[in-house]
């Protein structure tokens, strides 16, 4: 798991003093795993532990671009509807 403390993060150079900013982390350290049921024709996720509470997910196609973060419980409880 990665420990998110340890990162660091970076505030976006279009925040502005009114604390509407957005900070950014590389996630270089994290373990990135292949969702079970993806397919052969790379329409799949990946996901990645990052600490006993969150999780992180992004499209297997695109591993550079976007990244969503969920509280591992919301994560289960939403892919338990799936199945």
């Amino acid at each position: 798991m990665l420990d998110l403390s340890t990162l660091a993060w970076r505030k976006s150079s279009y925040s502005n003093g009114g604390g509407n900013c957005v900070e950014t982390a590389a996630l270089d350290g994290a373990t990135w795993r292949k969702s079970s049921y993806s397919n052969g024709g790379g329409e799949c996720v990946e996901t990645a532990a990052l600490d006993e509470a969150m999780v992180a997910v992004r499209d297997s196609k695109n591993p550079a671009g976007g990244v969503l973060f969920f509280p591992r419980t919301a994560l289960n409880s939403w892919l338990s509807t799936l199945t």
